[in-house]
């Protein structure tokens, strides 16, 4: 399957107009400039799928500050303009309306971990939830997905995504993903989440997990 028809495909399981609940693809963003819409955010998802992974992380949901703006999990405008994104070229232009572009502190610390793992060519980012979920009135605010949204919108998606790349290690960077992962019985290895004090933990665990310490999978 094509990377683009991939990204259509699972992108298209996700409802969009949700009061509470932002959809990178389907639904305008007012924080947004004009040329990054939801087709410009596609387009960016459909070229990080454009590779052979070999590590599928799947955290918990896109924050504010990155996937809504970006369309690809665990990335901010501001690695997008630093060119620190593997297909996708440095951005010339900016993607939203806010003084500076927006950092997110848990994608700095994953890209920066692929990045020294060398990972970075092989890995696809994904969460439990696709969908930013915010505050009723509060875009710019984050929320933890509810257990029902997670499986009524969350599976669907990440059932597509693993069965398209089988050969793929899926990494669970979180409890939440591992839940899900684990009602799926979809096998996989957990890892700290880097947020809340955990980048340290993340880093570790994702190395342990490259060198081959789970005797599942290792990089070739």
């Amino acid at each position: 399957m094509s990377n683009h028809k991939l990204a259509k495909l699972l992108t298209d399981t996700l409802p969009s107009g949700r009061p509470t609940l932002f959809n990178p693809w389907r639904d305008p963003c007012t924080d947004d400039k004009p040329c990054n819409g939801p087709e410009a955010k596609l387009a960016r998802l459909a070229a990080h799928l454009g590779c052979d992974p070999k590590f599928i992380l799947c955290g918990e949901a896109p924050s504010y500050r990155g996937c809504r703006h970006s369309g690809i999990a665990f990335t901010s405008e501001h690695l997008l303009s630093e060119g620190r994104i593997p297909r996708i070229p440095a951005m010339s232009h900016r993607l939203t309306i806010k003084k500076s572009p927006y950092k997110e502190g848990s994608a700095t610390t994953v890209w920066k971990v692929l990045y020294e793992l060398g990972i970075e060519e092989r890995t696809i980012l994904w969460n439990a939830l696709q969908m930013h979920p915010h505050k009723p009135g509060k875009k710019r605010s984050n929320r933890r997905p509810t257990s029902a949204e997670i499986n009524e919108f969350g599976k669907p998606a990440l059932e597509i995504l693993v069965k398209e790349f089988p050969s793929a290690t899926v990494v669970a960077v979180g409890k939440t993903a591992e839940r899900l992962l684990e009602s799926m019985s979809i096998p996989y290895e957990p890892v700290r989440h880097p947020a809340y004090g955990g980048a340290a933990k993340f880093a570790q665990g994702l190395k342990l997990l490259v060198g081959g310490a789970s005797g599942r999978t290792a990089v070739e």
